[in-house]
């Protein structure tokens, strides 16, 4: 999205301080207690990511300093959950919880992550609990401005697009491999169905984000009784999903994932979740690329070509992808929604007489529900 789609930049990044300098001293002050360096460390922040989502504070930054007279340090990312007076996307952001993941998904698996570092659970040296990172160098199609009009992927051979749209559906697959993943990830689970128990958790995710406020929108609930009347007769075994997962949440060298990105939504459910979400977000940016008379991609990563490469990689057979779709469309349209009264509530944007609105994408999803979208 543009920035006219996205004016509460300056918001979601913000940390306690507010202010980098600030943020440099302190985060000296915590890395000086982790090194047992000889002398305090110097750090250096170098920014924020060029793109990228709202769900956490990200900055990036240089430390050095050596234990006994050893130089160590290098280039690092620390991820942050978001204050609440930024008004963050989701009601929980368990840092522990993506930290752990990411941890075992590198231990269990071939998909790339990037090396952790420190865990922090205590808010008090930054404000807010965060995790650190080394820093990943390479490349990412960007959401700001969307990788269908401008970059590196746009540029791209369709040959070559083929190869990042096959890649991403590779780390896909290689996460749905993992062995024993709800004993392994230890994430939310109980009692009945996955996959009912995290439509339940994204119904309750709306009541929090929006419904609870008198913010009902009415394409959402709508879509809500949609998937109860078309509930899948028998979803499978859950699996681990990446949860977010596309090609924009990795970095790439060229046509190769260096490491996988954003682990917020990962969850125990039925395979086909990530796999709706990574063709739906796609077609999200496809539309609105259409939707202003550009070409945008459409030759990457389409629904047929997804579903074939998964199966051929997996042997597993897709199915009730619509009802996946329809599903992946809802949970977007709740972060829309949720970005839409953001908005509003910082004085960015103002209110609609119809709510449906809110929903950048509601056409796209009206469709979906109806049957009567396009996919080629």
């Amino acid at each position: 999205m543009g920035d006219e789609a996205d004016p509460t930049q300056r918001h979601r990044l913000t940390v306690s301080a507010g202010d980098l300098d600030d943020f440099g001293a302190r985060l000296t002050a915590w890395l000086d207690e982790r090194v047992s360096a000889d002398h305090p460390p110097a750090v250096t922040v170098t920014g924020r990511p060029e793109s990228g989502g709202m769900s956490s504070t990200t900055i990036l930054f240089d430390a050095h300093w050596t234990v006994d007279g050893r130089a160590e340090g290098g280039s690092f990312v620390a991820r942050m959950a978001p204050e609440a007076a930024a008004f963050p996307v989701f009601p929980e952001y368990d840092l522990a919880a993506q930290f752990r993941v990411i941890s075992e998904v590198g231990a269990a698996s071939p998909v790339p992550v990037p090396p952790l570092v420190w865990l922090e659970e205590s808010a008090a040296p930054l404000g807010t609990p965060f995790f650190v990172m080394r820093r990943v160098d390479g490349v990412v199609p960007a959401d700001n401005p969307p990788y269908v009009f401008v970059g590196w992927l746009f540029d791209a051979t369709p040959e070559q697009r083929a190869e990042v749209g096959k890649a991403t559906v590779d780390v896909i697959a290689d996460v749905h491999a993992i062995p024993h993943a709800e004993a392994r990830f230890g994430l939310p689970s109980g009692p009945g169905q996955p996959l009912r128990r995290h439509v339940r958790a994204q119904r309750a995710w709306y009541d929090w984000a929006l419904a609870d406020d008198g913010y009902h929108i009415p394409i959402i609930e709508r879509a809500f009784d949609w998937l109860d009347a078309n509930w899948p007769a028998d979803p499978g075994p859950a699996v681990l999903c990446w949860g977010d997962a596309r090609p924009g949440n990795i970095i790439w060298e060229e046509w190769r994932p260096l490491a996988v990105l954003d682990w917020e939504m990962a969850a125990i459910v039925p395979r086909e979740v990530d796999l709706g979400w990574i063709i739906f977000i796609h077609r999200f940016f496809q539309d609105i690329a259409e939707r202003f008379e550009q070409p945008g991609l459409p030759d990457f990563l389409r629904r047929a070509d997804v579903v074939a490469r998964y199966e051929s990689r997996t042997g597993h057979t897709v199915r009730d992808l619509d009802f996946y779709l329809v599903y992946a469309a809802l949970r977007h349209a709740i972060v829309m929604a949720r970005i839409k009264r953001r908005m509003i509530h910082f004085g960015e944007d103002t209110d609609t007489a119809d709510r449906d609105d809110y929903v950048m994408h509601r056409a796209s999803l009206e469709a979906l529900l109806d049957g009567t979208y396009r996919w080629e």
